[in-house]
């Protein structure tokens, strides 16, 4: 083959790389950007679900710092502050039950500013389908037995479940589960009261955005 034409060829080989890999990255791009946006979206959705709107005026995605506290588990945990009219509503706390079943259950607790527990939710877990599980929403309505409930030293044994003596139904068949959150819960409670001032008041360092679409 002359030498020009395999030159030629070689420049339409590297022309159509290029260009693949420029498409390539440009739908990475485009994915990337959707899949976060989705989960941006779903985060709002379950804050919304443990923080009800109805309290709240401010971006609540956006307004939020990340900590470590062994409280709350071995990683950085993001913390979301609600405010109504510039005053401090409730906190959303995300923290992790270490001792689940089947290892780490990430959870949410929306949490008034007077100690109550607006909603918890499960943000991921391994438990056991048909046992552990009942922990989702779509399982059981478990989680809502938290709804209205406040921490206090004095009563911790109240904060266990019913086969240690406390106040929260096991699930049959499996303890361990209902038991972790339960504790993880109180645990989560315990370190929002000691910190409430720091956390409403820490100035935001969240590398979040808010999702499209509104307010909240």
């Amino acid at each position: 083959m002359p030498l020009n034409s395999i030159t030629k060829n070689g420049l339409i080989l590297t022309g159509f790389a290029l260009v693949t890999t420029g498409l390539i990255a440009i739908t990475f791009d485009g994915t990337k950007q959707r899949i976060d946006e989705q989960r941006a979206k779903k985060k709002l959705a379950t804050l919304n679900e443990v923080v009800p709107p109805a309290l709240y005026d401010n971006q609540l995605y956006v307004d939020c710092i990340t900590i470590d506290a062994s409280a709350l588990g071995d990683e950085p945990k993001s913390v979301y502050r609600a405010r109504q009219g510039g005053n401090d509503v409730a906190l959303a706390v995300e923290f992790t039950a270490p001792d689940g079943y089947s290892g780490d259950i990430d959870l949410i607790a929306g949490v008034a500013i007077n100690g109550e527990v607006l909603g918890v939710r499960v943000l991921s877990h391994q438990e056991t389908p048909g046992l552990g599980d009942k922990i989702e929403m779509s399982v059981s309505d478990w989680m809502l037995s938290f709804n209205g409930k406040s921490y206090d030293e004095d009563q911790a044994k109240r904060w266990q479940v019913k086969k240690d003596g406390g106040q929260f139904d096991q699930f049959t068949g499996a303890t361990i589960t209902p038991r972790a959150v339960v504790g993880s819960v109180a645990r989560t409670l315990a370190y929002v009261e000691a910190n409430q001032h720091q956390l409403f008041n820490t100035p935001s360092n969240c590398q979040a955005s808010a999702p499209t679409g509104g307010q909240h």
